[in-house]
């Protein structure tokens, strides 16, 4: 079976911007998500992020996202008002999930995001995390379990993508094949049809 190491932030507007497209892509070829959520800021630190990103890249990046969101027909925030927020719980949620089991992680993911990014909610709230766990078909409860796993794993995500060169997220990598970014997703598609 074809693996998908999936690395990703919790909080990122891009990974609300994927939605479940990545599930649907790995349903389509019988392939398996491996999620690695991160901490994005950290990886974008160690892989060379600019420290004095100029307004206009800035001003440029939030109209792109609202022009993508319109045309995915998605409901976007344009300003959130719980962006920036601590992503590590909902990190270790989407960990403790993974590992458990039973539910549905794209939907999970997914919640979290549009938590953030459409409905104007703190996914570092324990009660959206239950929550988005709940409504992805897992136990509430995991947001209380496993927290030292979660955390160990959460960091061990970040060493490993740094390590595997992934510059940014959403990031998809089947075997050494990298993806970056949402809108990269019909490539992945492409990829592991064959096509290209």
């Amino acid at each position: 079976m074809v693996k998908i190491d999936y690395y990703f932030a919790t909080i990122s507007p891009f990974v609300y911007l994927s939605g479940t497209r990545l599930e649907e892509i790995a349903a389509k070829h019988g392939a398996q998500i491996i999620y690695k959520p991160l901490d994005g800021p950290a990886l974008f630190a160690r892989m060379g992020r600019p420290e004095n990103v100029h307004p206009a890249r800035v001003t440029y990046a939030a109209q792109d996202m609202q022009r993508r969101a319109r045309k995915l027909g998605m409901p976007m925030s344009a300003h959130p008002a719980f962006f920036p927020t601590n992503r590590a719980p909902s990190s270790y949620a989407v960990i403790a999930a993974q590992m458990a089991g039973g539910g549905d992680m794209g939907a999970l993911v997914h919640g979290l995001a549009r938590a953030c990014w459409a409905e104007d909610r703190d996914i570092a709230d324990e009660a959206v995390i239950r929550e988005a766990l709940e409504a992805a078909g897992f136990d509430p409860d995991l947001a209380n379990r496993g927290l030292l796993a979660g955390a160990e794993a959460y960091a061990a995500n970040l060493e490993e993508a740094v390590a595997r060169g992934v510059i940014g997220v959403p990031f998809y990598m089947v075997g050494e094949e990298r993806f970056w970014g949402h809108d990269r997703l019909e490539d992945l598609d492409l990829f592991l049809s064959g096509a290209l």
